[in-house]
């Protein structure tokens, strides 16, 4: 592509020409779509009434309800307590492979102190405060050089003396400044800042501000005068505008065509009477550059048309100074959605019913008088107040006659309440009357339970949308400027930056309500009741809260047995296991003696027929001798024997019996 091919590319236009024109562009589009709402969003939440914003001609009444105002200032809490509520709101991880983590510690204490010294919370905070209202929180990040003081001390005259004074130390900081959405210009087609072409804070400035770093060389030493009058970039618009001593600058950051920066380069060094010989090598290295068409830069211009500054993106990641998150994301669009656009349909139902209300009670409460005109005294001037005297001709019952226009409808208390909780549901915020039935005492523990879910839910979102967009993004980029503008306090190397809020201070209070009644279910000997302590003290916002988790750990540990202690307990465990082990033993006898002798009774039992047989034929065969009388008196014995031998098997039996039953 060749510069001349493009009429706006041409090499004869200036690159504030070139810069001015895109701005006023993406300016066009965002007044033509998001300025008008975006200053209703800003009246609804500061309570400011506005004609354009009576939705009936015949309201009176100006009232404007805090619901919304509740709703943002309560999503705006809850996230900045689950940012900043623990004190350390980011981690630092390093690569693995080092295994050396003082430089982290180092790192994160540094930053930390840093940052707190810049006011970072004070910044968010309006940060957060801006995204709810109109729907995007936009940040800048500039560098100050700043002069820390410090009481010292410093012996003279030899050491006789001690002279008390200042020690005065230059450093450079870096802040987060807020940004305005009316102050804030970006590519209409891009969804990011960094996939933009380019992004520029439009906005007044203090004359002195100017001035002192054309002084230090940071702007280019020429006359600014003073800024025309713009109502559309003033902070509230409904206050009179201050026209004195202050300067509109507009702050460009985004590629730009590298002749037209090369061409303003040389322009402010000729400006400022550098070396000839520097500008005759620019203008050689742009006959012979053969790198890309755009250039990431840094324009400053100043009323409109004044080049302050142009130099090619000087931070070493070259990235823009411009961090922005939406609350609520809507695809394709840069531009987010807000608390404010959320219930923005609700408040202004409830605005108007309200408003109805109070102008209905104007004509019910307060008594008017009908009067007969043809009896009243000519010049007298009716008008009802107390003491007042009233003249008639005739009777004053038929002259005056008091009335009202009825009374208000008592519904329209319901349906007040019906789009407050309205307002609630759409935002996701809740008040401390909690929504009815679902977070108060109406409801049950596992309804409560499902609504504060429901609730955590929405603002976790929300957290994780600011701290992936905002929180990590702006840490990074102010260490990067650190390590790059103040290596001596700053080791330079590739951290990795990671959030460590997770919870608001609903969430926690919901967490420590559970974890309360977990620690009811289980006594002081399990292992986990220690743990669930320091659980409960970690979720609580107490300013001794370190001191309380240390003392738990020290007792928990002083609670652990010493290696002595252990030994004895082994050594106890021992002796009892063997202890049990004899015990198991001679149970084990006993049961193997008692089966022996069941073995022998049994065997015995088989045995005692065959015995009482044998002594049956002993019996009978004993001192016989041949001969009748013999055989008769072997005859005899038999008989008796076996009567005998009868009578022992039923004694057998019965024995056998009785051991059985």
């Amino acid at each position: 592509m060749e510069y001349g091919d493009n009429d706006t590319l041409a090499t004869e236009q200036h690159i504030e020409d070139w810069v001015i024109d895109k701005c006023n562009t993406w300016r066009d589009h965002y007044e033509s779509n998001y300025a008008e709402r975006n200053e209703e969003y800003y009246r609804l939440w500061r309570g400011i009434w506005a004609s354009q914003d009576s939705d009936r001609k015949s309201e009176r009444s100006r009232i404007i309800s805090p619901a919304l105002q509740q709703a943002v200032e309560s999503s705006v809490a809850e996230i900045e307590e689950a940012t900043f509520g623990r004190g350390k709101y980011f981690s630092i991880t390093d690569d693995m492979d080092d295994q050396d983590n003082q430089d982290i510690v180092y790192l994160r204490t540094k930053l930390h102190t840093d940052l707190e010294k810049a006011k970072l919370r004070q910044s968010v905070g309006e940060c957060l405060i801006n995204s709810a209202v109109f729907g995007t929180g936009i940040g800048e990040v500039v560098l100050e050089e700043v002069k820390e003081m410090a009481p010292a001390t410093q012996p003279i005259m030899g050491g006789e003396l001690t002279a008390v004074g200042v020690n005065v130390t230059d450093r450079t900081m870096v802040k987060l400044r807020p940004i305005l959405p009316q102050n804030f210009l970006i590519d209409p087609v891009a969804t990011n800042v960094d996939n933009a072409l380019g992004v520029a804070v439009d906005e007044f400035v203090s004359r002195h501000l100017v001035e002192e770093l054309q002084e230090s060389g940071v702007y280019a030493d020429v006359y600014v005068g003073n800024a025309p009058r713009d109502y559309e970039l003033e902070p509230d618009q409904e206050l009179s505008s201050f026209d004195d001593d202050k300067v509109r600058l507009t702050k460009y950051y985004g590629k730009v065509p590298r002749h037209l920066l090369l061409k303003s380069e040389k322009e402010l060094m000729m400006q400022d009477d550098e070396d000839i010989a520097e500008i005759e090598t620019l203008v050689e290295d742009d006959d012979e550059t053969t790198e890309s068409f755009y250039v990431e830069a840094i324009i400053v211009i100043a009323n409109g048309g004044i080049l302050l500054k142009a130099e090619e993106n000087p931070y070493m990641m070259g990235d823009r100074p411009i961090v922005a998150f939406p609350w609520d994301v809507v695809p394709g669009r840069f531009w987010g959605r807000g608390v404010c656009e959320k219930g923005f349909n609700s408040q202004k139902a409830l605005d108007t019913e309200l408003r109805a209300r109070i102008d209905a009670l104007s004509l019910t409460v307060h008594p008017m008088l009908a009067m007969d005109a043809t009896r009243l005294p000519r010049g007298s001037r009716p008008e009802v107040r107390p003491g007042k005297i009233v003249l008639t001709n005739g009777d004053p019952r038929q002259v005056l006659q008091p009335f009202n226009f009825g009374q208000v409808s008592q519904i329209t208390f319901e349906q007040a309440n019906a789009l407050q909780r309205m307002v609630q549901m759409s935002t996701g915020a809740i008040d401390s009357a909690g929504i009815p039935g679902s977070i108060n005492g109406e409801a049950t523990a596992a309804g409560i339970s499902m609504s504060l879910g429901a609730i955590i839910k929405r603002h976790k979102r929300t957290l994780i949308n600011f701290q992936d967009c905002f929180l990590i993004p702006f840490v990074k980029k102010a260490a990067c400027r650190y390590m790059q503008f103040d290596p001596e306090n700053y080791p330079v190397a590739d951290y990795k930056f990671n959030a460590t809020s997770t919870l608001g201070i609903i969430a926690r209070e919901y967490e420590v309500t559970q974890l309360v009644q977990l620690l009811q279910t289980m006594s002081q000997d399990s292992p986990l009741y220690n743990t669930l302590i320091e659980s409960i003290i970690d979720n609580m916002n107490l300013s001794n809260r370190e001191e309380l988790t240390a003392r738990l750990q020290e007792a928990a540990q002083q609670s652990q047995p010493t290696p002595e202690q252990q030994q004895l307990a082994q050594a106890a465990q021992q002796a009892q296991l063997q202890f049990q082990q004899s015990q198991t033993a001679a149970l084990n006898g006993q049961a193997t003696e008692s089966q022996a002798r069941a073995q022998k009774m049994a065997v015995e039992t088989q045995l005692a027929p065959q015995e009482l047989e044998i002594d049956r034929i002993k019996a009978i065969t004993t001192n016989l001798q041949a001969g009748d009388q013999d055989d008769k008196e072997f005859e005899r014995r038999l008989k008796m024997a076996q009567t005998m031998l009868k009578e022992k098997e039923i004694d057998l039996k019965i024995g056998q019996q009785q051991r059985q039953g």
